[in-house]
């Protein structure tokens, strides 16, 4: 595993190296598309070589959420790798690890989205931040209840993703593709809690973990359990 992680790593950076050369010394602007287009196809190539096996079949996964204490619920998202490849495959490696257990609903802006991916664990959350995904294609436009990667720029996707709380067609110009959608229990991922709106700081919260959330925003709601239930909702 260690192996394979620096393996990935390496080709990530050396993809990286590659694409700010050519686009640094190579002078006109065909020349700079023609080696951006072949710098990215290689950029994808090194993320993609050690993803899990992507499959295009249609997944559903239960959350099992706490709101508040004592107050529980649940919501299932439909999986469509078809969207969004690369961005599924991540979200079910991530399932399969039960990395999202524990984890809390840091950034809830209502009439916007709500937001979750940060591992409570320092060392976890800094194993999965070097692992990015290349930017994928816009298929889905993120409407009310569509599920996609948070990032901060080109190629940033890791384990931060957000629930849209409204139509939001603007983030689709902007480079975020949904990878699935709420098929039941909108209603639970509308009464999780926004009473902190975004103030959780995401730098200490990478940094510190669920120590550094726990003791500044006690009440807010996080993810119990997560798991693939089913292939189609005809099977539930």
């Amino acid at each position: 595993e260690k192996n394979k992680d620096l393996i990935y790593k390496s080709r990530f950076t050396l993809a990286t190296c590659v694409k700010k050369f050519w686009l640094t010394k190579m002078s006109g602007e065909i020349s700079r598309n023609i080696c951006y287009g072949i710098a990215t196809l290689f950029l994808v190539y090194s993320v993609s070589v050690f993803l899990p096996a992507q499959s295009d079949e249609v997944f559903l996964a239960k959350f099992e959420v706490v709101l508040s204490p004592g107050n529980y619920g649940t919501f299932t998202m439909e999986v469509h790798p078809e969207w969004a490849p690369l961005g599924a495959a991540r979200f079910k490696e991530l399932v399969e690890e039960d990395f999202f257990v524990g984890m809390r609903f840091f950034r809830v802006l209502p009439n916007f989205v709500v937001q979750w991916g940060i591992h409570g664990l320092p060392s976890v959350a800094k194993k999965w931040k070097g692992k990015k995904l290349p930017d994928e294609k816009v298929i889905e436009s993120n409407k009310k209840g569509y599920v996609s990667f948070a990032k901060s720029g080109p190629h940033t996707r890791t384990t931060q993703m957000f629930i849209n709380f409204k139509d939001n067609a603007n983030l689709d110009g902007m480079g975020f593709p949904p990878f699935a959608r709420v098929i039941e229990g909108m209603d639970v991922v509308e009464a999780v809690y926004s009473g902190y709106g975004e103030s959780p700081d995401q730098a200490r919260y990478e940094a510190e973990g669920n120590k550094y959330i726990k003791s500044q925003f006690p009440k807010l709601s996080f993810i119990r359990d997560v798991s693939i239930v089913s292939s189609t909702l005809d099977e539930l």
